[in-house]
């Protein structure tokens, strides 16, 4: 099943008001004109909210409520997609989750479970409870509702007047890229879409070059955001379909980046949030001099960070 840009305009409509209208500015700060969009301003402090809400709003949701599998930023979406609708949720994340987004979920009140190992520990205690207990499973990534919800974000920064002819988004499972490609699939003027992975968290780059089953080890400073094993059946079609070109950033480029968005802007954002930057200042993406460039800030959840 595909998503198209009808399903993103729908989901626009059942998400409004339960979600931020996230800002936008441009800045010359880095060297040349960059539009950013402050996806990391939204509820929860990631894009996630948008395809959670869509998720929950378009499902008969029974009575075992919701589960979901997280490295934090899903299940901290989901949890407080279940609370404004008045579902239960049980989340399940991997220790490595870390303290920010452990603490968000917390707030939510929702159930709560920490798994130890990585993300595919946390995903294989979610489907159990879901098998014993009926809960409906909201998918990260991999589902037309999910993918339909981060598609919204880029109908909203069309509509706030982007201009760009390369539009820079993390890669994790590829539920926001595919969002994007699914927005822009049918304009004829739309801009090409550059998907960054880092050289530790590549299930898109992989599965691009090796095939839709090919597993990556996760490891490093994004694998709690872009951590996805294997990238997603659907995200990867659309990639596939819409000749997707990714590159790869070191994590010392992430950090970089990471900092540079707190000197120049005072914006705190997660690794992954600096990952669409750092691919520009590092010269992993290298725009020609008049190419117009635009960058998604997508997450706001770090550990604490030397500045």
């Amino acid at each position: 099943m595909s998503v198209t840009s009808a399903d993103i305009t729908a989901a626009a409509d059942r998400i409004a008001g339960h979600v931020h209208v996230t800002p936008v500015m441009t800045s010359q700060a880095f060297g040349r004109p960059l539009q950013f969009k402050f996806e990391h301003c939204q509820i929860t402090g990631s894009f996630k909210a948008r395809g959670a809400f869509n998720s929950v709003l378009t499902a008969d949701v029974p009575p075992a409520g919701i589960v979901a599998a997280s490295g934090g930023n899903h299940g901290a979406a989901v949890a407080q997609a279940a609370k404004s609708l008045g579902h239960a949720a049980h989340i399940f994340v991997p220790e490595m989750a870390g303290p920010a987004k452990i603490d968000v979920i917390r707030q939510t009140g929702a159930d709560l479970h920490i798994v130890a190992g990585a993300y595919a520990d946390a995903a294989a205690a979610a489907a159990d409870h879901q098998t014993r207990t009926g809960a409906l499973d909201i998918h990260p990534y991999d589902a037309p509702a999910t993918i339909a919800g981060q598609g919204t974000c880029f109908k909203e920064w069309q509509a706030q007047g982007l201009a760009a002819d390369t539009v820079l988004i993390a890669i994790g499972g590829g539920g926001l890229i595919s969002g994007a490609l699914a927005w822009f699939a049918d304009q004829p003027d739309a801009p090409r879409i550059i998907g960054v992975e880092t050289a530790t968290t590549n299930a898109m780059h992989a599965a691009l070059a090796h095939g839709a089953q090919t597993d990556v080890d996760v490891s490093g400073l994004c694998a709690n955001a872009l951590g996805a094993k294997r990238i997603g059946a659907l995200p990867l079609s659309l990639a596939q379909r819409h000749n997707l070109h990714t590159v790869l950033v070191t994590d010392d480029a992430v950090s970089r980046a990471q900092s540079a968005l707190w000197q120049h802007l005072r914006q705190l954002v997660e690794p992954a949030g600096a990952a669409a930057l750092a691919a520009v200042l590092s010269g992993a993406y290298t725009p020609r001099p008049d190419e117009r460039i635009a960058v998604l800030l997508c997450g706001a959840n770090p550990a604490p960070i030397p500045i």
